[in-house]
């Protein structure tokens, strides 16, 4: 099969790594890539967001199937234009994505199928969201509407800061993402990120995984995309995974059937574990990025033929196996980040730290210059590893990062540190 992926970014890095290894992928293309992306690839200078230009090349070099990384062109509808063109996609159509692209819109069609999820409402216009925040209290949760690159949440502890953050995102400064706000009931517990492929009936589970969204030791800072993430996530126990399921995910595939919009493609739940079980935080209509990186390195089957049973409603009957090792990845992100940071600084020793065992290093945000590595983006490397514990998965990841050179760059240095707690007092 000739396969076109669509992304720039480490999840893209990671999924271009493994379709590279199957027997199926006669010629894989990514478009627009990244340095390390070229390393698995032929990369295409496509604008993604140029639907006529992506399907003419795919007609052009006989692509059979097209693998769609990030969310912006899924809920831009490019899986609905490649479908009508005849060109098999793997992803959602632009009414299924609405499941990212709005929150009002899964938190609706939680509240219409009883999916457990936090108490919220809907606001339009300022001043009544102010109202409903006085009135419900500190901490909550101010959401903008659609799509923020990552930075549409504030998880409020004061009334000022929720205030704050109403303003900002009907100020504007969020763009379309903020003409509209959803306020939800702060939840307490332990977050997970749950992966799910579905073909638009069936969905089957992927491995958990759990991110680290703020940018400092300790959970500590702002939130980011996120700084690391280990997979599998110590809180899904094999009871927690069944009601995440049987409770969040299968439901919603049946609603989405029934509103005559079939999901297809895969389903992140973003997870909230509370003394009640689990609740969904947020949907997304990707691959995590960092999730997919860890969750890459544990597949042990194929992935392409789960794609395709994806695209062609054949996941009834499907398995996947996955690797009983543990996974973990840190992000090396440019200096300042998640705020503004500079581009164009040099990377070395990229090679010393993928020798070290059990290491993959994904680029997020790199050009190649010449032989030059140069650092182009916020989020600019994710250095992975497996190993038999998640502690001894982070000890490998961060040896790798101690071999690396870049003045600009910094992580954190405790990724995965619940499970490693977890993992000592077994």
């Amino acid at each position: 099969m000739n396969i076109l992926l669509l992304g720039a970014g480490g999840r893209e890095h990671a999924l271009a790594w493994k379709i590279a290894a199957s027997p199926l992928a006669d010629k894989l293309y990514c478009a627009p890539g990244n340095a390390g992306i070229a390393q698995e690839c032929e990369l295409v200078a496509l604008d993604i967001a140029d639907h006529s230009a992506v399907i003419a090349f795919c007609k052009s070099n006989g692509i059979d199937l097209v693998v769609v990384g990030p969310e912006v062109p899924l809920c831009a509808g490019i899986v609905d234009d490649l479908n009508i063109a005849r060109i098999k996609a793997f992803g959602p159509s632009k009414a299924a994505a609405r499941l990212e692209g709005s929150k009002g819109f899964t938190k609706d069609l939680c509240k219409a199928n009883k999916i457990p999820t936090a108490a919220y409402e809907r606001f339009a216009a300022a001043a009544p969201a102010k109202a409903y925040v006085r009135a419900q209290g500190a901490p909550i949760v101010v959401k903008a509407d659609g799509l923020a690159a990552g930075k549409g949440v504030v998880v409020a502890t004061s009334i000022a800061e929720a205030e704050a953050a109403i303003d900002m995102m009907f100020a504007g400064s969020l763009g379309e993402a903020g003409a509209e706000v959803v306020i939800e009931e702060f939840l307490a517990g332990e977050e997970a990120s749950f992966f799910a492929l579905c073909d638009g009936e069936s969905a089957i589970a992927l491995a958990s995984a759990q991110d680290h969204k703020r940018v400092f030791d300790g959970d500590e800072g702002p939130n980011t995309g996120g700084m690391g993430a280990y997979s599998p996530a110590s809180v899904m126990t094999p009871e927690l995974s069944r009601r995440a399921m049987d409770e969040i995910v299968l439901p919603t595939v049946r609603a989405m059937k029934a509103m005559g919009v079939p999901y297809k493609g895969v389903l992140y739940a973003g997870l909230m574990i509370t003394a009640e079980g689990p609740k969904l935080i947020e949907y997304n209509v990707r691959f995590g990025d960092p999730e997919c990186q860890v969750l890459m390195l544990r597949l042990m089957s194929d992935l392409v033929p789960a794609l395709l049973a994806c695209c062609d409603g054949m996941l009834k009957n499907f398995d996947l196996r996955w690797y009983s090792d543990a996974a973990l990845t840190v992000v090396m992100a440019a200096k300042g980040y998640p705020g503004s940071y500079a581009r164009g600084s040099v990377i070395d020793g990229l090679d010393a730290a993928a020798e070290v065992e059990g290491v993959e290093v994904f680029h997020a945000g790199t050009k190649a210059e010449g032989n030059r590595i140069l650092a182009n983006g916020g989020r600019v490397l994710n250095v992975s590893a497996l190993g038999k514990t998640v502690a001894q998965a982070q000890a490998r990841a961060y040896q790798a990062v101690d071999r690396i050179s870049w003045a600009d760059g910094f992580c954190r240095r405790d990724i995965g540190f619940r499970a490693v707690e977890r993992e000592r007092n077994v």
